[in-house]
């Protein structure tokens, strides 16, 4: 290699060093609060819960772990939208303002495969369920939400 493309390597590897530590100084993302839990399902049993707790409530509910990597930047940034849009969406740890409509959109989103989403699987390679533990799970949070009302 020659001279002058290592010095473009060391100069590129140098500013890619430097935005690393300049973006870290971007406070979103380190809110890393839990906020108590209002109420959770009745569940119809501890499978549905054991799941749930697996493969969706580091999102879903107010009992995120929050893993090292979650305070840097820019997958900070990208843990907590997700924190917070899910928590928006369907939250475990607010049960009694969850509704029918939300229980058969998250039907429909587990038969799909499309929650967890792969973003988050390819690192919690734990919350990957099999087509029967979806299964379960659905049916679960279904008359999870009966035992509610």
């Amino acid at each position: 290699m020659k001279r002058g493309c290592l010095t473009c390597i060391g100069v590129f590897a140098a500013g890619c060093l430097i935005f690393a530590g300049i973006i870290q100084l971007i406070p979103y993302g380190r809110n890393h609060t839990n906020p108590p839990v209002v109420s959770e399902p009745v569940w119809n049993n501890t499978t549905t819960k054991a799941l749930a707790q697996r493969a969706c409530f580091d999102c879903h509910s107010n009992l995120t772990v929050w893993r090292w990597y979650s305070n840097i930047a820019p997958f900070s940034w990208l843990i907590q939208r997700d924190v917070d849009q899910g928590r928006r969406v369907m939250n475990f740890s607010d049960w009694q303002n969850v509704s029918n409509r939300r229980i058969d959109r998250l039907s429909e989103v587990i038969s799909r495969g499309s929650m967890p989403p792969l973003q988050y699987l390819v690192i919690h390679w734990n919350a990957i369920l099999t087509s029967s533990e979806k299964q379960e799970l659905i049916s679960g949070l279904q008359d999870s939400l009966a035992n509610l009302e």
